[in-house]
């Protein structure tokens, strides 16, 4: 990964994702984009027809441009003396947030945007927002929320947490966690949480296999796999980021699976607490 990018409302949460992800990039060796999105207010003509006020959109472009420069410069003050150094560059487009990101994406060559939390440091509270939930659903690189409980510190285990069920379009996620993982020198947990009634012995033997084979085909061999046995997939996966065994939990997010479900209506409001590490969301 050489390129992340990071949009921001300037919000202290968002903020507070730009710190980590700075940190991350340091880690990993990698240049930043900081982006702001920011939307025309429209009136309408005394034909009936949806307009643009003529100065609008140059005051918008200057605050904008204005407050990435601070928090441009805000970054480089912070830098250490030593280590690698992310060159770093902003820009502003006027549009909805999930158009914006995408279209940087494509044109910037992007490998990963870092988005802030909002509201408390919550799973249920990332999922529930509607920025978060909007680049869930569509941005079409990997995602990565940050939420403000998030510790600058080494990552050293990142957990892939899957149903396995389309184990050829894990393969493909896992391989891209790889180019994290390596310049971290971390290493990735394979997870599957599962309740009684699910477990089977096929499986069991299919996963170990599955696991064995999984190094050569990725090239990456610091790979272990762990099943957790919980009543409920939800509580499962919340005691796993609370257990202080793993620094970030990566997941795809597909239709029609659990972790699909975890992102739309009521399943969120199941999960109690509150996550305190990064959640990276790989898209279908």
């Amino acid at each position: 990964m050489k390129t992340l990018l990071f949009p921001t409302d300037f919000s202290e949460n968002a903020t507070y994702a730009i710190r980590y992800g700075y940190y991350l990039a340091r880690e990993i060796k990698a240049d930043i984009f900081l982006c702001n999105d920011f939307l025309l207010p429209a009136e309408v003509t005394p034909g009936g027809m949806l307009g643009w006020p003529e100065d609008e959109f140059d005051t918008l472009l200057k605050n904008s441009t204005n407050e990435l420069v601070k928090l441009k410069l805000s970054i480089e003050k912070s830098r250490t003396k030593t280590g690698f150094q992310p060159s770093i560059s902003y820009l502003n487009e006027s549009g909805y947030l999930t158009d914006v990101v995408n279209h940087i994406v494509s044109t910037k060559k992007i490998d990963l945007v870092v988005i802030g939390t909002h509201g408390s440091s919550g799973l249920t509270t990332l999922l529930l927002g509607d920025h978060s939930r909007r680049l869930i659903d569509g941005v079409k690189s990997p995602l990565l929320l940050v939420p403000p409980a998030a510790r600058l510190s080494p990552v050293k285990k990142i957990a892939f947490a899957s149903d396995f069920k389309t184990p050829e379009e894990d393969i493909k996620s896992i391989a891209t966690l790889t180019e994290l993982a390596k310049p971290l020198n971390a290493k990735i947990l394979l997870t599957h949480i599962y309740e009684t009634a699910d477990q089977s012995t096929e499986f069991e033997k299919w996963i170990k296999h599955f696991v064995r084979e999984l190094p050569a085909r990725v090239n990456f061999s610091n790979i272990t796999y762990k099943m957790y046995k919980s009543k409920g997939q939800q509580r499962g996966l919340e005691w796993l980021c609370m257990s202080g065994e793993i620094d970030i939990l990566a997941m795809m997010h597909r239709s029609h699976t659990f972790i699909d479900s975890l992102f739309r209506g009521s399943q969120t409001q199941k999960i109690a607490g509150h996550i305190p590490i990064p959640l990276l969301v790989f898209p279908a």
